[in-house]
């Protein structure tokens, strides 16, 4: 069997987790969805399905974050898998579900992926005054 490229697999651990979730498109209302799904899940997850259950929707995330602002999956400085935004931001979305699995609502990807907005108009603010 040929080996699946990983953007590929990116994109269909996404679309798999969508259909779970039962949600239209990879958005903000997608994202508080998953924030409600893991809240739901997280006392029912067991160690050894953490990780799969990291992975699946952690490329959710990730392709929401893709969909809704123009982002691109990249490696990061150290290796690892995430999107980058603008040119300047990079944000791991595993270690972003795997944070809220741990701390609950405290660490929502929800609020987490609402901020973005900000986090980008912060970025173009520092560029905005070389010409």
């Amino acid at each position: 069997m040929p080996s699946e490229s990983p953007l590929a697999a990116l994109h269909a651990a996404a679309e798999a987790v969508r259909q779970q979730l039962q949600v239209n498109a990879f958005d903000a209302p997608a994202v508080q969805r998953l924030t409600d799904f893991i809240e739901a899940q997280r006392a029912t997850i067991q160690p050894a399905e953490r990780e799969g259950v990291v992975m699946a929707l952690g490329c959710f995330l990730g392709q929401c974050l893709v969909d809704t602002y123009q982002g691109e999956w990249a490696a990061g400085p150290d290796g690892s898998t995430g999107v980058g935004l603008a040119g300047k931001l990079f944000f791991n979305p595993f270690y972003l579900v795997s944070e809220q699995l741990t701390k609950g609502r405290e660490q929502s990807v929800a609020g987490f992926f609402a901020g973005i907005p900000a986090r980008l108009a912060t970025t173009g603010q520092r560029k905005s005054w070389i010409k």
